[in-house]
């Protein structure tokens, strides 16, 4: 007899049957049941299940009975500057006289390393100004109009943290790098608010169609950039959401860690939940960022590292902050950690600080790290997952949408076979995990790491009924491809996307 899949959806939950209380009070009844299904929970307590009660968006019981970015130039994948250039003049070719041509997610190590240059797309956008993001974030490129309005000339000099890349003679290449790209943002136009309301309802709406129910929001910061612009999110946009009941997907929200002081007057007046959709996380900062006592008041930091040397002055300031305050259920994490000193994943462990990791980045990395790093040193350095969980780090997945897909499916596939497109063979194979540790690592771990594992993260009677419905009926298959589409997914109980109503 065949049993659908069914799994905790990305920091998520489910089932339904008939509760009756040992009791003299009326029996709960549940509005939907789960059946004959083979479920995995994400809770050690209770692995596995095939049955599942949900009433009032919460599960009863479980057991056994028998865009921002999507509406702008998608360059992800692009491999080779043909294909490159080309996607930009379609999209110019779309535009006002004027009007901004932006975009992001190129790779120059897709077509060789080579960085891209203004006099790859001038010809074809002499009347818009264009600013494409390379897909990690640190780097953009711009054409020579936009240097122009920007007033980014041979003269201008690198600002602190920051680069314009540079012609032999001098002349900006086109490519800013880190602060420098603060230089071209502040003229960029800013989106709507009715652009930014409708950027939130399709990107929730895309969530759904992959089996995502709860997202973690760090905000539009980044070194250089306005710490205003993740309130203006949170008053703005998720406000309007949760009011006017425009939440399709819960949201944890994280703010820049120079508004600590804000963040928690706004915690003693609401806590941590502002509703069942929006969750008061803690703050983000990079590796320039500095984190004083006074941010020791909050549990959750979550500060931007990828080298070692960086994660080290991390974990160094994390043990600090914890000798100076006192031990707490803090849950510090650090974003990426991708590369990391021998010895490192032991202080993980030993210091309690979350690996806060998106293993869709190896995919990429792996085709260029022995020649940046050396490959000894990359291949007992790198994407060291497998360390982490064996030195009893908590070892959260994520996909950094929008630089990787935010399909978990994707994220947990990588994680398990770590084989790179075009590679026959997986990428540094020992630190290769299982399929039920990667899963946990994308569910209850993800979850824990926001201090949200009280409400989501497991199908366990009490917690929130979010949870996806997969393609396969077989767990063993599951495991062996670690892979599978999304048929359904629900939160809170009710049913949110339908595989079968998008075709």
């Amino acid at each position: 007899m065949n049993k659908q899949v069914f799994i905790s959806a990305i920091i998520a939950i489910v089932f339904s049957i008939i509760l009756l209380k040992p009791s003299s009070k009326k029996p709960v009844v549940a509005e939907l049941l789960v059946t004959n299904a083979f479920i995995y929970t994400s809770d050690p307590s209770f692995p596995f299940a095939d049955s599942m009660a949900i009433r009032d968006s919460h599960i009863l019981s479980i057991g056994n009975f028998s865009s921002l970015q999507m509406a702008q130039v998608e360059l992800h994948g692009v491999s080779t500057r043909q294909e490159f250039v080309k996607k930009i003049e379609v999209a110019a070719k779309s535009k006002k006289e004027g009007a901004w041509v932006l975009g992001g997610g190129w790779s120059n190590n897709l077509w060789g390393g080579e960085l891209p240059m203004t006099t790859w797309i001038d010809d074809i956008t002499p009347h818009n100004p264009v600013w494409l993001s390379r897909m990690d974030g640190h780097m953009g490129l711009a054409n020579s109009l936009a240097l122009k309005l920007a007033g980014i000339s041979r003269d201008t000099k690198d600002p602190a943290g920051g680069t314009i890349m540079r012609t032999a003679d001098g002349e900006p290449t086109g490519v800013l790098i880190d602060a420098a790209m603060q230089l071209m943002h502040q003229f960029i136009p800013q989106p709507s608010i009715d652009e930014r309301k409708e950027a939130l309802l399709r990107s929730s709406s895309y969530a759904l169609t992959k089996g995502v129910t709860t997202v973690v929001d760090l905000g539009r910061y980044f070194p250089g950039s306005s710490t205003e612009l993740s309130w203006q999110d949170f008053t703005d946009i998720y406000s309007w959401a949760t009011k006017s009941g425009n939440m399709m997907i819960r949201v944890c929200l994280f703010f820049p860690i120079e508004t600590w002081s804000r963040l928690a007057e706004l915690k003693r007046r609401t806590g941590d939940v502002v509703d069942h959709w929006l969750y008061l996380g803690g703050v983000k900062a990079y590796i320039d960022g500095s984190l004083g006592s006074n941010s020791a008041l909050f549990y959750e930091v979550a500060i931007h590292a990828i080298g070692d040397r960086a994660n080290d002055l991390i974990l160094d300031m994390y043990e600090s902050v914890a000798h100076t305050n006192g031990i707490k259920d803090r849950r510090f994490r650090i974003e990426h950690a991708q590369h990391l000193a021998p010895g490192s994943t032991v202080r993980f462990g030993q210091q309690g600080v979350i690996a806060s990791v998106q293993p869709q980045h190896l995919l990429d990395d792996a085709n260029y790290a022995a020649t940046k790093l050396g490959k000894e040193r990359a291949e007992k350095g790198s994407y060291l997952f497998h360390t982490l969980k064996k030195s009893h780090s908590l070892l959260a997945f994520g996909s950094d949408w929008p630089v990787t897909d935010i399909d978990p499916m994707n994220t947990i596939k990588a994680a398990v076979k770590r084989i790179p497109p075009a590679w026959e063979a997986p990428w540094i194979p020992s630190e290769r995990v299982s399929f039920n540790d990667a899963l946990d690592a994308h569910t209850i771990s993800a979850a824990c790491a926001c201090h949200l594992d009280k409400n989501i993260g497991s199908l366990s009677p009490g917690k929130l009924a979010d949870f996806v419905v997969l393609s396969t009926n077989s767990w063993e298959s599951l495991k062996e491809e670690a892979f599978a589409s999304i048929e359904a997914t629900y939160v809170g109980g009710v049913k949110a996307y339908s595989g079968k109503d998008a075709m």
